[in-house]
């Protein structure tokens, strides 16, 4: 249900025409976006690597739990299993339909009617809806990581303090995102080169100590398979996964039909390096194995390279943190002022900030979340985000299936290669990624992850009632 000014519904559009409309109001030149400062290629890179990958740190617990070889292995082969099908997908549709709120409203172009009920309409809100909600914990567990971090240096910071220094970064980060997304693109350019810096030292040093297999063992001895292929697989999944994500910004981006997939292009192998070559260079390095717990990457610098570079990893390992936050925060808060656009939520939400012309006010209420969620522990953040991620993820690649199938006419400066067989490549094993995560999830993801989603339709029908009322009321 789409609202005006004054509140009142007016009649929905076809799904089509909504999504052509809005990709006209969304182009260069329009007066809806001529505040909104565009990034370009160069920014737009890092702004990606920032969101995807950040750096190396969070997967360290993967080495003990699955074993060096299995993890190893699953940093090479992960990639083609989601990261890659997933991005090819989203290469695609941001050619064919590059407006602002990206998956959101591919997923509700690529569905119509199901015996008269709104099924595009319907599974559009639940994309957008859940991959809201999944920014509140990603982005407090990157708040909480920071802090975590901070406590190496800082170990007082306990309790009411470890919130209050959490708090504090998000409200720095949401001043950043007001500013725009070139002031974030910047900000995520400075951030990921200073951690370049102690993890390529770790790399070459690493290498060049190299005395041990770092394959060996495959998976720990005396453990059952089963724990150490689930562990280690959810680690890496959430190590690869949100490459739809930066979708939500294509109307902030200078030539996004261009830029999206070049994008791409560099960011993952780049990404698979970062993750694959510090790890490599450890164990080979140390050996030491079952040693590798989570936040053990300034450890093994300090083994490594002395105190110099453990100093130096751990400040870049804070400083991954930040710019995670900062990249969650651009990419989510589009979300709710497309869903408000489309009349989904309060109107004021898709009101721009008057001189940057970024969605100010959704910014604040995510940062006001954000801040909420702060107490809980990173584990906890974690395991329930994997929930509303890896549905957001398999709604996005069905949308290739169902835009091929209803809009087969839109231009495509880029197609999934391989035809037919590529389509299904590129939705079953994201698919099937999934499925394996969900169902090795902790209990505590298992009770709220169902609990989260299941609050989607009924925010929806919710909606709908409302929106009917006022449809009465104005008549």
């Amino acid at each position: 249900m789409l609202y005006t000014s004054r509140h009142v519904p007016r009649p929905v559009l076809p799904a089509e025409a909504v999504f052509i409309v809005n990709a006209i109001v969304n182009a260069p030149g329009s007066s809806t976006t001529s505040t909104v400062r565009k990034a370009s290629f160069f920014y737009f890179v890092f702004v990606m690597f920032s969101y995807t990958t950040g750096g190396p740190f969070g997967l360290e617990g993967m080495v003990a739990e699955s074993g060096p070889g299995m993890s190893l292995l699953y940093l090479l082969i992960i990639p083609f299993f989601l990261c890659i099908p997933v991005s090819l997908v989203t290469a695609e549709l941001t050619t064919a339909m590059p407006v602002e709120g990206g998956f959101y409203r591919w997923s509700r172009a690529a569905y119509g009617d199901f015996w008269g009920f709104p099924l595009g309409d319907f599974l559009g809100f639940l994309a957008g809806w859940w991959n809201w909600c999944a920014s509140f914990l990603l982005g407090a567990a990157y708040a909480v990581l920071f802090t975590d971090y901070l406590t190496f240096y800082l170990p007082w910071i306990t309790g009411w303090k470890h919130w209050l220094v959490s708090f504090a970064l998000i409200a720095f980060i949401t001043w950043v995102n007001i500013l725009g997304i070139q002031m974030v693109g910047k900000a995520a350019t400075i951030f990921e080169v200073f951690m370049f810096v102690p993890v390529i030292a770790m790399i070459v040093l690493g290498l060049a100590k190299w005395h041990h297999n770092p394959f060996v063992p495959l998976v720990p001895p005396h453990q059952p398979f089963s724990k150490a292929f689930g562990v280690g697989l959810a680690l890496a999944i959430w190590g690869y996964a949100g490459y739809e994500q930066l979708s939500s910004v294509a109307g902030e981006v200078e030539n996004p039909q261009r830029t999206y997939p070049r994008a791409l292009a560099l960011v993952i192998p780049l990404s698979i390096a970062t993750y694959f070559l510090p790890i490599l260079a450890g164990l080979a390095a140390l050996g030491n194995w079952q040693q590798w717990n989570d936040g053990y990457f300034p450890t093994a610098a300090l083994l490594i390279g002395g105190p110099w570079l453990g100093h130096l990893m751990t400040a870049a390992a804070m400083v991954t943190s930040v710019a995670l936050l900062n990249s969650t925060m651009l990419t989510a808060t589009p979300i709710p002022f497309a869903l408000a656009e489309d009349g989904y939520l309060p109107p004021f939400l898709a009101r721009r900030h008057p001189r940057y012309g970024t969605p100010g006010i959704a910014i604040l209420i995510s940062a006001a979340i954000y801040a909420s969620l702060a107490p809980l522990s990173l584990g906890v953040l974690i395991s329930i985000y994997g929930w509303l991620r890896g549905t957001t993820t398999v709604m996005t690649v069905l949308s290739a299936w169902g835009l091929r199938r209803r809009r087969p006419d839109l231009p495509r400066a880029f197609r999934i290669p391989g035809g037919n067989f590529g389509l299904i490549y590129v939705i079953a094993l994201p698919l099937a990624m999934t499925c394996v995560a969900l169902g090795n999830s902790p209990p505590i993801a298992m009770h709220w992850g169902p609990c989260l989603l299941l609050a989607g339709p009924l925010v929806y029908f919710v909606v709908k009632w409302f929106a009917r009322r006022a449809a009465h009321r104005a008549r």
